[in-house]
């Protein structure tokens, strides 16, 4: 039961679980620029090279042979244009966050400390002092 409860601490911690949060959120993210770069961003770069579709693009090392029933063998190049385009927008959006992050951090930084309040031993020096001064 040590094993059990060793590990239900570690998974508890709040970084495992906010790991775990950061993963799934990171999953959905990444489907969203999936569909961004297939639907939206690829189809007018298509139109501007003259309709190429980027995913279609290949070359095909070993053609396909129906009747023999050979799969075609080709280095899908063109889809892997399209992961590095998702890279480069993922990547770009992560700075963004971590730039609006750390200016956040920084505006805390500038906030100055308030003064600590004078003791009581302080105060009351401060109030003799008064006095003697008025007399």
């Amino acid at each position: 039961m040590g094993v059990m409860k060793e590990f239900k601490e570690f998974a508890m911690r709040g970084s495992v679980v906010d790991l775990a949060v950061g993963v799934v959120i990171g999953g959905a993210f990444g489907k969203i620029v999936t569909s961004l770069v297939n639907d939206i961003i690829m189809p007018p770069i298509g139109y501007l090279t003259g309709g190429i579709d980027f995913a279609e693009m290949k070359y095909v090392i070993e053609p396909a042979d129906e009747a023999n029933g050979i799969a075609e063998v080709a280095i899908m190049y063109g889809n892997f244009i399209n992961v590095i385009i998702q890279f480069l927008i993922i990547a770009f959006c992560i700075f963004l966050v971590i730039k609006g992050i750390n200016s956040l951090k920084r505006k805390e930084e500038e906030v100055p400390a308030a003064p600590p309040e004078p003791s009581k031993e302080e105060v009351l020096l401060t109030e003799i002092r008064d006095l003697l001064k008025s007399k």
